[in-house]
């Protein structure tokens, strides 16, 4: 499976930005697929998750201003994230896993990260 994340870019704090992550490849396969973050200098950490049936998980910190969704062919998931803060500079990069989801950084496949800028 390869994922292409994609939607990265520069906003101001109090924007919006749409992520997407596109996979190809074995995708007859049902995944739980997730997205994580890298701050400059820090881990990656959680951001958000959606299970095959839907169910969706956040982070706290984003709670409220980011939804992940999934596309009419669950292929392709999306993160909507308003309401931007400096704090959510990352890198961002989504994942998938055929078990299911986990907020921990144990999924089986990543996509390269796109870059989200947030300025003050």
């Amino acid at each position: 499976v390869q994922l292409q994340a994609s939607g990265g870019g520069l906003v101001q704090a109090g924007g919006s930005l749409r992520l997407s992550c596109a996979a190809s490849g074995r995708t007859s396969s049902r995944y739980g697929m997730g997205w994580f973050r890298q701050p400059p200098g820090k881990d990656r950490e959680f951001v958000a998750a959606i299970g095959w049936s839907g169910s969706t998980f956040y982070a706290d910190s984003v709670k409220g201003r980011f939804t992940i969704s999934r596309g009419n062919a669950k292929n392709t998931v999306y993160l909507q994230m308003n309401s931007l803060k400096p704090d959510d500079t990352a890198v961002y990069y989504c994942a998938a896993d055929p078990r299911g989801v986990s907020k921990s950084p144990e999924y089986d496949y990543w996509g390269r990260g796109t870059l989200v800028t947030v300025s003050s």
